[in-house]
């Protein structure tokens, strides 16, 4: 094999390269299921084909969350030794295996089904159209920056009982949680434990405050729910898994759907086609937002950890052993969609793994679709022009990835009255 395990998951290198697309597609060609010792790195199995993904996820009583679902470098894994982490204890629904991840994960769900979810689409049109608004007719701005970042955060921070006047903290606290090795997001002169560590406990003195708010004074949000939430023995959730839900909920919520929406904006930059398409049948929208997310694969793996001794596609994989599985590259999968490196807003099916399977498929996934659905409508009405003014950049980020910065001028039409 000609592959460079450091160009499966160094974020330096998706920095400097973006996603690896060449070397997923000669694994899924000739070894699938891909022994990997990078340097600075846990080993792993890079597992990069749709079906092998799927049955992986599928059994969580031989492939656990538990112990932990990013890949830890030399760093990292020397300070959880040591247990520097004062927020170690904690889990989220995303590192539970059953039977704990179903009870945990039931008592949210309720909210994220497309009825609760139906609740928020004036907040989510409303902002939608208020950022383009902003934008004017014409002009050039870093479309990260104006609209791609502000849009999903307006709206978690809504339904989280985030005041306004901590929404500018909170995305940069989420922005330098997930940046990887990217100097120019996480916090300068720290080591990157020491850095995750001081942004959990910011994180949560924050939390903290909203739920003792929403204990005291309920209301009909996600917020007041978590907070009051009751497990089935009758106990309250305990405070490092009620702080577990909120981070996840913001952080992994927040940053998929800015990733997405930047990639959408640049795949309909690199295909105009696409977004003439879009603009002469606003009935593709659906498609289009299902089509971003298989294109632009925000969440780029997942971490599993094998409970037994097993046997996969004629590979022997040991008792801890960990599996880093590619979602980005089982939703380029040739096997499963016809000309995977094609953007397609009418793609149908469109099967593809952008929100995981089974146990640990997205909690949030129709907020996202919610989301990402009233901003690229609001686009593809109102888009007459889009081109770069320099090229985009990409985080320094193997985990959720996506780009930095995307500077663009555009020429846009005035809203139609509503």
């Amino acid at each position: 094999m000609t592959v460079d395990a450091l160009d499966l998951i160094s974020p330096k290198r998706y920095g400097r390269s973006g996603p690896p697309h060449a070397a997923w597609a000669e694994l899924r060609r000739d070894d699938p299921i891909h022994w990997s010792e990078p340097p600075g790195f846990e080993p792993f199995w890079a597992i990069t084909r749709h079906h092998d993904i799927m049955t992986i996820a599928g059994q969580p009583e031989v492939f656990s969350n538990a112990g932990g679902i990013v890949l830890l470098n030399d760093e990292q894994a020397a300070a959880m030794a040591r247990g520097d982490n004062p927020l170690r204890d904690m889990r989220t629904i995303i590192e539970m295996d059953p039977p704990d991840h179903r009870l945990y994960r039931k008592l949210a769900s309720g909210f994220f089904t497309p009825k609760g979810i139906g609740q928020l689409d004036e907040i989510v049109a409303t902002s939608a159209r208020a950022l383009v608004d902003s934008l004017g007719e014409e002009g050039e701005c870093d479309f990260i920056e104006r609209i791609a970042q502000r849009h999903p955060l307006r709206v978690l921070a809504t339904i989280l009982g985030i005041d306004r006047d901590d929404e500018e903290r909170v995305l940069e606290l989420t922005q330098q949680l997930f940046a990887g090795d990217d100097p120019d997001i996480q916090r300068k002169g720290e080591d990157r434990a020491t850095a995750t560590a001081e942004l959990g406990m910011e994180f949560y003195m924050l939390f903290d405050r909203i739920i003792n708010d929403r204990r005291a004074h309920p209301r009909q949000d996600l917020a007041s729910l978590l907070a009051n939430a009751m497990l089935p023995s009758g106990e309250p959730m305990g405070p490092l898994e009620t702080f577990g839900y909120y981070l996840i909920v913001f952080s992994a919520g927040h940053d998929t759907t800015r990733n997405a929406l930047s990639g959408a904006l640049a795949a309909f930059v690199d295909h105009p086609e696409q977004l003439g398409r879009l603009a002469a049948n606003p009935e593709l929208t659906r498609s289009a937002v299902e089509e971003i997310v298989r294109y632009t694969t925000p969440v780029n793996y997942m971490k599993r950890t094998a409970l037994c001794d097993t046997e996969m596609g004629g590979q022997t994989i040991k008792e801890g052993d960990r599996l880093v599985l590619f979602y980005a590259s089982a939703n380029r999968d040739e096997d499963v969609f016809d000309a995977p490196a094609t953007f397609d807003v009418a793609r149908h099916p469109n099967r593809h793994l952008g929100f995981g399977w089974a146990e640990h498929f997205c909690l949030g996934a129709h907020l996202a679709r919610a989301s990402m659905h009233a901003l690229v409508a609001e686009l593809g009405a109102r888009v007459e022009s889009l081109e770069y003014t320099a090229p985009p950049t990409q985080i320094a980020s193997s985990f959720v990835v996506g780009l930095k910065t995307l500077p663009v001028q555009y020429r846009i039409r005035p809203a139609l009255a509503s």
